[in-house]
This record gives C-alpha cells, sequence and structure tokens, in this order.
C-alpha cells in the first residue's frame, strides 16, 4: 500500500535541465498543467503528497525519483551521474526526515540514479547505465542486503534507447513486469509474467502502480487495452512536455 509521496514542482526554467534534446523544449506553462494532473492522480489513487516548492537551482529537480531509493524502513540517499544534479540530494535530506529515520547514502567514487532502481516486492533490480556505476551499484546492495532485500544487476549500458532501467521496465504486482520489446529477451525477468510494450509505445513502459490503479502515458491504446484486461484500473495522464526532457511517471514522485 503506497500511502505517501513527496515530489518537487516544476521550476520556470525547467527547459534548461539535462536532455537528449530529440523532441524539443518543453513548454512551462503546459508542463505546469500536466504536473498538476499527475498530483490529482496520486491523489485519487489515496496517496496524501508532500510537494516541495520548485528549485531554481536545479532544473532537474522535479525529477525527484532520482535522489532516493527507498525501502519499508529506509531512505538511502543517492549521488547521481550526473554532477549537475548532485546537489539535489541535500535538499531532500530534510522532507524524507519526517517520515524516515533510517538513513544510508551512496559515496564517491559510486554514482546512483533513483531512475535506474526497480522494486519488485523484496527484490530490487539494479541497473548499470550511463548514470549509475558498478561502483554505486555495489554500495546499493550491500545496504538492501543489511535489510533483508535481494537485488541484482542488469546492465543496460550499451541500450542507446533507454536512460534509465525504469525507462524499460515496470513492476505492476502479481510477478508482473511491462517491458519493453528489447527487453523482454533479457534473462533477468526470465521468472516474471511480461507484458511487452510495443515498439510504439515504448514510452508508456514507464508507468507505475498506485495502490488499485495504474498510471500510464496518454497515447498509449494497446497497453492501456492489455492492462484493463488483466483486470487493472488505468488512468491515462499526458505526459509530453516532460517526455521532452526525457522524464517520465515514475520520475516525478518518490512514493512510499
Amino acid at each position: 500500500m503506497i500511502r505517501n509521496a513527496i515530489l518537487r514542482r516544476p521550476a520556470a526554467n525547467f527547459a534548461d535541465g539535462l536532455t537528449t534534446g530529440l523532441l524539443g523544449k518543453p513548454e512551462f506553462a503546459k508542463a505546469a498543467q500536466q504536473y498538476q494532473s499527475y498530483c490529482d492522480a496520486l491523489a485519487r489513487c489515496g496517496v496524501t503528497l508532500t510537494i516541495l516548492e520548485a528549485d531554481p537551482a536545479h532544473p532537474d529537480s522535479t525529477f525527484v525519483e532520482d535522489t532516493a531509493v527507498l525501502t519499508e524502513k529506509q531512505a538511502i540517499l543517492t549521488r547521481p551521474g550526473a554532477k549537475s544534479r548532485q546537489g539535489e540530494v541535500s535538499n531532500m535530506r530534510g522532507p524524507l526526515r519526517e517520515f524516515f529515520s533510517l538513513f544510508a547514502e551512496i559515496e564517491a567514487p559510486g554514482t546512483v540514479d533513483g531512475g535506474d532502481i526497480c522494486e519488485a516486492e523484496k527484490h530490487f533490480f539494479i541497473g548499470l547505465s550511463q548514470r549509475t556505476n558498478e561502483n554505486g551499484g555495489r554500495q546499493l546492495a550491500e545496504i538492501l542486503a543489511g535489510g533483508g532485500y535481494t537485488s541484482s544487476f542488469v546492465d543496460i549500458r550499451e541500450m542507446k534507447s533507454l536512460l534509465h532501467l525504469k525507462s524499460g521496465i515496470a513492476y505492476i504486482g502479481r510477478n508482473r513486469l511491462v517491458v519493453t520489446e528489447e527487453m523482454a529477451s533479457r534473462k533477468e525477468f526470465a521468472e516474471y509474467d511480461l507484458i511487452r510494450v510495443k515498439a510504439e509505445e515504448s514510452y508508456a513502459a514507464n508507468c507505475i502502480r498506485v495502490n488499485d490503479h495504474v498510471l500510464i502515458p496518454s497515447g498509449s491504446p494497446m497497453l492501456k487495452s492489455d492492462l484493463e484486461h488483466l483486470g487493472y484500473s488505468v488512468i491515462p495522464l499526458e505526459m509530453s512536455e516532460f517526455q521532452k526532457m526525457d522524464g517520465g511517471l515514475s520520475c516525478l514522485s518518490l512514493r512510499f
């Protein structure tokens, strides 16, 4: 059961953040509307929101997921792989202290982006990417093991289509993973029931289950149909302006 979520409003200079730049510059007013719809959807799912003020010193800071990995009892502060984002982590410590008393941190030279970490019940998939390195992954695995969790590595460093692991997979309960076609053949996921996302809807692989609902990006009718056929209640959300900044649904909140 997800009871809480921490979010940070996008800053007016949101478009100055990191991006591959392939989809054009986001419109801030439109991004703000989409962000509000996202917040409303989480509230509809029964989640209590802590919404932090925008941080213009860090244009990417609305993507709070990258700053921490959360377990039932512990907050693990990350060390983002992009140096321009590392200052976002200290700004998250205070809000997390309202909910967690046990903390751990990833230390240099390790790097971890929360977007590379996919929690599947008591197991964590740790993506090794251009943002999360092996040293950081090992540190995280040791911390998780201390809390009674298992983990495994998924190396996506050669997969140019994925910025983060969760750009290509999402765990939605019932031993089910939503995966892009190119991730479906990975041996790491052999024990899971896979819901394959067609290539033309690949962005929708970054979806999130929030209690009785699954939030997916709008414009993904095939995935929506597949999920509804399996009995999920689906909430589509317009995410175009965040997609322009290489962000997705999971990136915009820390949920616990």
